[in-house]
């Protein structure tokens, strides 16, 4: 289970927002990112690199998968995962149960 981020949802926002709004004022990205990221008290500016990029994702201005999507395969593979104990659990049961009906009567 992933640990829980120490960043509000709030607090990614606005610095993704920085970002954005003062790439303009840098030579590249990379400066405008630690420089956010030194402002707003982030540790890793590599953090919030991935911020800016999922959010880009998000917004449709990069292609890859959204937050939506991944929230949605995440959840589906957790689905698929209890399915299948859930069907390991039927197999030993009804493995058990045809061994029962394959026994002797005793009377």
């Amino acid at each position: 289970m992933a640990r829980p981020s120490k960043y509000t949802p709030e607090l990614r926002e606005r610095a993704v927002r920085m970002v954005m709004e003062s790439r303009a004022d840098h030579p590249h990205e990379t400066a405008a990112i630690k420089s956010v990221a030194s402002k707003l008290g982030i540790t890793t500016p590599e953090s919030l690199r991935k911020w800016l990029r999922q959010a880009e994702i998000d917004g449709g201005i990069r292609p890859g998968k959204t937050s939506e999507d991944i929230a949605e395969i995440k959840k589906l593979k957790k689905e698929v995962a209890e399915l299948r104990r859930a069907n390991e659990i039927l197999k030993a049961a009804s493995a058990f149960f045809a061994a029962e009906l394959d026994r002797p009567n005793r009377f």
